[in-house]
């Protein structure tokens, strides 16, 4: 029986600040279906506060409580282990580490840092990881998605400076089974019984099967924008109001979607049949 929905926000609910079409009709038929609902992303260029903020302004209205954010779990992560941090992230969410004390750090915590990515700072958080820090990731995405066109993400940055210290990163965000964990246990729901949705195969389809979860592959955000790296570009089809409505059926009915896969899902997934959820496609029929 599905009683979970859990949703990414960036290439799924919204892109470039702009609600997709149909979303914020889909998410207010999910949120009045009975099911419980969560927005996550790995997004390190805004604090936990801007994402509810920028929501709400789109029209999705989720309750505090309703998001998780990568950095938001990291912030946790330090508090209860007592760690100092050396900051390599973007000014704009220097306020999600307000009041932690980071003199003399002895952890690295690395997001999407834009140009504070240079040789300096990664030189820097280096030397840290040399004496024995931890190196604590938002996530290991290789890009994302903005103005039609894709970006280096912090997954590339934490490969690097895993592969120059012979460390291997602790990662706070998806596809970490910390995080997924970390919001089935907020809801009180077995992975079986949850449903992943997201725009990128690897650290939100993927991941979450890994776990038991269900998973649906959206076709916009990443997927448009060339997941299939180097083979032909897929066309957003932005359905949301189809989906969710099979989506709710199917969870009203109380079927289980298990070792079956989409045979009009035609892309990496497509290979891990043995995977035990089904995919949905968020495209018309």
């Amino acid at each position: 029986m599905l009683k979970a929905v859990l949703l990414d926000i960036s290439g799924v609910l919204s892109e470039d600040g702009e609600a997709l079409p149909g979303a914020v009709e889909a998410v207010a038929r999910l949120q009045s279906s009975g099911l419980a609902l969560r927005f996550l992303t790995n997004t390190s260029r805004k604090t936990s506060a801007a994402v509810r903020d920028e929501l709400q302004r789109l029209g999705f209205a989720p309750a505090p409580e309703q998001v998780f954010t990568a950095p938001g779990a990291i912030r946790r992560y330090l508090e209860r282990s007592g760690l100092r941090p050396y900051l390599l992230i973007h000014e704009r969410l220097e306020p999600e580490f307000a009041g932690l004390p980071c003199e003399k750090p002895n952890a690295v915590v690395l997001g999407d840092a834009e140009q504070r990515l240079d040789y300096a700072h990664l030189d820097e958080a280096f030397q840290l990881l040399l004496e024995g820090a931890p190196l604590l990731a938002v996530g290991t995405n290789r890009y994302f998605r903005q103005s039609g066109t894709l970006h280096l993400d912090a997954g590339p940055f934490v490969r690097a400076l895993e592969y120059a210290a012979g460390i291997e990163a602790k990662v706070l965000g998806k596809p970490a089974s910390d995080f997924f964990h970390a919001v089935l246990d907020d809801i009180g729901v077995a992975p079986g019984e949850a449903l992943m949705v997201g725009d990128d195969v690897e650290c939100d389809v993927i991941a979450a099967m890994e776990l038991g979860l269900q998973a649906c592959l959206i076709r916009s955000g990443k997927y448009c924008g060339g997941m299939r790296r180097g083979r032909r570009r897929h066309a957003a089809r932005r359905a949301w109001p189809s989906w969710s409505i099979r989506c709710w059926r199917r969870a009203r009915r109380g079927c289980h979607l298990s070792n079956s896969t989409c045979s009009r899902y035609d892309s990496n997934v497509s290979q891990r049949g043995s995977y035990r959820s089904v995919i949905f496609m968020a495209m018309k029929t």
